[in-house]
């Protein structure tokens, strides 16, 4: 987005601090105030910035940026642990040592009965095992490979070595439950949903950028129109000293226009407070050290632009991670019915491997003319009574698809609603700013005049009392004006993750690399 028109923190300061009186002794506490307080400021070197560096350094340094970020790379790790686990895997499993001593029953043959006799026993062993999943069919295919070794002490003497060279084997669930196949469609769509998250919290950081740019913005116009109501009102009181003493204005007028001076006053110092509050809190929120002064470069009128509802509707539905959170519910929930469905009924499973293996007194003899291994497993498991508990499981496993089908339904209407809402207030808050900012024109020359007329003795101190009120709120109004707008501008690229100005997707101005972005 482009902004056209001038600062307007300048222009109203052009038309404002212009003195149209000569400093009298009353505005004495004036100057000092400005010296003991705005000099300082000034010698601190003052941070400026507009509403666009504000953003990119809340996206760059805040707090909040990096705990999004952090949360990224949390789904990001969960989506590498994913891709990984579809890769073969490599395994090596070790028992270098293991010592037995122990009595133990044995069978005497010459005795013909069974006696206790001590044992020690001494063995190692290891092996090496790949695995690979196979999504389509939820099965496991394995190749393997073992040596063990054991030396046996005490009366009989003994050292065997078993090998097994070689061996491969599947492992299959005939009519169970196949998690990698759910795996396939839930993972990568988490993933996007993660990136897509990071996308929408970033525009969150950038919502919250824009609400304490302009809380700042509209306090430090506070303390402007204080400070200058402050000298305005010392000066005009002076002038109704004059006045009143030549019968020109009566008492309650001159006491008025007192009045004036010491609410000025006290107004001036609680603008003060909160300037320092807004600055506080911007400064924190950026990351900044708490004492930074900070002058803001308010934007001018934004550039026309006109959002079709359509348009932010199916950007919406295409990006939202909402979106994406409900595709993932009922996803997840179907796997659930998919699992209790399967469960419910009995379950058969296969185990078949063909290798070698062959036993020897000696490390070269386990690995001569090996033996031919082979198994085959099939295991079933039939339910006879359960009390009905694998069929109440199915039945909630449904129940629970059709609540998060109605619930995903309902987020949808939610989202487009507020879509539809805030490309409204948008649209039509383009119209507010063009006839806020003539509104604020207005009432600086109203107040211009009011105030020469009051000089000259042409206007009381009612009129000229409501004309500075009139101006003071036609500013806030502008500056609120301003802050809606690109509240609504930034609430809809959160929204859609869509930047209307530029025509482009968010997703294609980030580049994810190990968890880290870049505009």
């Amino acid at each position: 987005m482009k902004g056209a028109g001038g600062c307007f923190v300048r222009r109203i300061s052009s038309n404002v601090t212009s003195p149209l009186f000569p400093l009298r002794k009353g505005d004495v506490w004036v100057c000092l105030f400005m010296i003991f307080f705005i000099l300082p400021l000034h010698a601190q070197h003052p941070v400026k910035l507009n509403l666009q560096r504000t953003i990119e350094l809340a996206n760059d340094s805040s707090l909040s940026a990096f705990r999004y970020q952090n949360m990224y790379l949390s789904g990001y790790w969960e989506y590498r642990s994913y891709k990984a686990n579809r890769l073969p895997s490599l395994t090596l499993n070790l028992m270098p040592a293991q010592y037995y001593r122990y009595i133990t029953q044995r069978y005497d043959s010459n005795t013909d009965m069974d006696v206790y006799r001590e044992q020690q026993m001494f063995s190692a062993g290891g092996g090496l095992s790949i695995q690979q999943n196979f999504d389509l069919t939820g099965g496991t295919f394995y190749m393997e490979s073992d040596l063990e070794y054991m030396r046996n002490f005490g009366e009989t003497k003994s050292t065997q070595y078993s090998s097994v060279p070689f061996r491969i084997g599947y492992s299959q669930s005939l009519l169970g439950y196949n998690p990698f196949r759910w795996d396939r469609k839930i993972e990568p769509l988490k993933f996007e949903k993660v990136k897509k998250e990071f996308i929408y919290h970033m525009e969150v950081v950038s919502e919250e950028a824009v609400s304490y740019f302009f809380s700042l913005a509209m306090a430090q116009a506070d303390y402007r129109l204080a400070l200058e109501n402050a000298a305005s009102t010392d000066t005009l009181y002076s002038i109704g000293l004059q006045r009143h003493k030549i019968a020109a204005i009566s008492r309650a007028d001159l006491l008025t226009l007192q009045l004036d001076k010491v609410n000025a006053q006290n107004t001036l110092e609680n603008a003060q407070i909160a300037l320092k509050r807004a600055m506080f809190a911007l400064a924190s929120f950026l990351n900044m050290d708490k004492h930074t002064q900070i002058e803001l470069d308010m934007p001018g009128r934004p550039m026309a632009m006109e959002i079709p509802v359509e348009d932010a509707l199916a950007m919406a539905k295409a990006n939202n991670p909402d979106f994406l959170q409900q595709q993932q519910n009922i996803l997840e929930a179907e796997r659930n019915v998919s699992k209790t469905r399967v469960e419910s009924r009995f379950n058969a499973s296969l185990n078949a491997s063909v290798g070698f293996n062959q036993v020897a007194d000696n490390f070269g003899g386990a690995y001569r003319q090996p033996l031919q291994q082979d198994l085959v497993s099939i295991s079933v498991s039939v339910p006879l009574v359960d009390w009905g508990v694998r069929k109440g499981k199915y039945n909630m496993a449904k129940n629970n698809l059709n609540v998060v089908t109605i619930a995903a339904r309902q987020e949808e209407l939610k989202l487009e609603e507020e879509v539809t809402m805030t490309v409204s207030d948008f649209n039509i808050q383009q119209r507010l700013i063009r006839s806020a900012e003539e509104a604020l024109d207005l009432a600086v020359m109203a107040y211009e005049q009011t105030r020469q007329r009051f000089i000259i003795g042409k206007a009381d101190v009612n009129s000229l009392t409501l004309s500075l009120n009139r101006q003071q709120e036609a500013q806030k109004n502008y500056i609120s004006a301003l802050q809606n707008y690109w509240l609504n501008y930034y609430k809809i690229r959160k929204l859609t993750l869509h930047d209307f100005g530029s025509g482009l997707s968010l997703s294609d101005k980030f580049d994810f690399n190990n968890g880290m972005y870049r505009k």
